[in-house]
Formats: structure tokens, C-alpha cells, sequence
């Protein structure tokens, strides 16, 4: 197909893709918020419950990360990294691994990772949310809300290679072999 009019074809889907968006954004408004507990954390300070991570904000993204073992959750987390001013300007953000707090001051460190971490190591936090299965960890995030000295959810969604939550599958996309079995790597040559 000639350029022009791929290119026009790909705008059309793409007008799709935020028409379907918007649609979720709607939805996203009519969910019933669900009520959780006042989970205890682990930080490189100390133990922390969960209300205290959202500061002086009404709400807060956590990132179900894996760990430090997974490249795919290291990816998400760069990029998170780089936007972290412009949510935190919105919301509380903190990423939670099953790594212990000394082995997650580590890693940032060796990420230049301004995002703060917790720990959910010895809690049925991950768990509960619905990122851990019969094997391991799973990636994602969930959004928390406090209301009258309660948390709520309101939102969750897991994460994978070509997601919205990262924009390098989308920029590797437009190169026309795509990712074609790209992976991710803590370093590169």
C-alpha cells in the first residue's frame, strides 16, 4: 500500500483507538469504588501503611513491579521515572516489589530512580489486589482513593509488552518490522 494512504488508514485507526479511550474514561467514571484495608509496607525508613503514601493527595497509584529479576517491570519503571514530576503533581505514585527494602534502595540507585518504593514482602498486599498468581508477581497498577478516613480502589490494570503504560512499543511500532522479538535489557552496549 502506497505511503499516503497507509498513513491515512493508520490516522483512522488511531482516531479509533481514542474514540475507544474516551469511552473508557466514561466507564472508568461509573465504577463502584472497592473498599480496601489499610495495608502494612515496607520502606528503606521502616514499616508505612498504606493511607500514609498518599500524603496530601487524594489519590495514589501503586506499581505492582516484580522485582528487580524482571527487565519488562525495570522498563516500565524508567519510564515512570521520567514522568514522575507531572503525576506527583496529580496524584501520590510509589512503585511495590516483593523485593526487601535494602535490595530496592539498591536497585534505584543504580537506576537513578526518584520513584519511592515500598515493600509488600510478608503481606497479602499483592495478593489481594490480584498480582500474584500460583507462580509469581504480576506487573500493573492499581489506583487508590481516600474518602472519609477509608481506601478505596477505583481502578487497576495489568501491564505487558505493547500496553498503554509504555511508550517505547508504541514508538517501536512505527518501524515496520515493529518490535520483532525485541526485549528489553538492563544495559546496552
Amino acid at each position: 500500500m502506497a505511503y499516503r494512504e497507509t498513513s491515512k488508514k493508520m490516522a483512522q485507526l488511531r482516531q479509533q483507538i481514542a474514540e475507544l479511550r474516551k469511552e473508557m474514561r466514561e466507564l472508568q467514571q461509573t465504577i463502584e469504588p472497592e473498599e480496601v484495608k489499610d495495608y502494612e509496607l515496607a520502606t528503606a525508613e521502616g514499616k508505612v501503611r498504606l493511607s500514609e503514601l498518599f500524603g496530601e493527595k487524594e489519590h495514589l497509584f501503586v506499581i505492582h513491579n516484580m522485582g528487580a529479576g524482571c527487565r519488562y517491570c525495570t522498563l516500565w519503571a524508567d519510564g515512570f521515572n521520567g514522568i514522575l514530576p507531572h503525576l506527583e503533581n496529580r496524584a501520590a505514585f510509589v512503585l511495590a516489589s516483593p523485593d526487601d527494602p535494602d535490595k530496592q534502595a539498591k536497585f534505584k540507585a543504580s537506576r537513578d530512580w526518584r520513584i519511592r518504593m515500598v515493600s509488600h514482602r510478608g503481606s497479602s498486599f499483592a495478593a489481594d489486589m490480584g498480582y500474584r498468581d500460583d507462580k509469581s508477581w504480576l506487573p500493573g497498577v492499581s489506583v487508590f482513593e481516600k474518602r472519609g478516613g477509608k481506601l478505596f480502589r477505583v481502578s487497576d490494570t495489568r501491564f505487558g509488552p505493547g500496553d498503554d503504560f509504555c511508550a517505547l512499543w508504541h514508538l517501536l511500532d512505527l518501524i515496520p518490522e515493529g518490535a520483532s522479538g525485541w526485549q528489553p535489557q538492563y544495559k546496552y552496549a
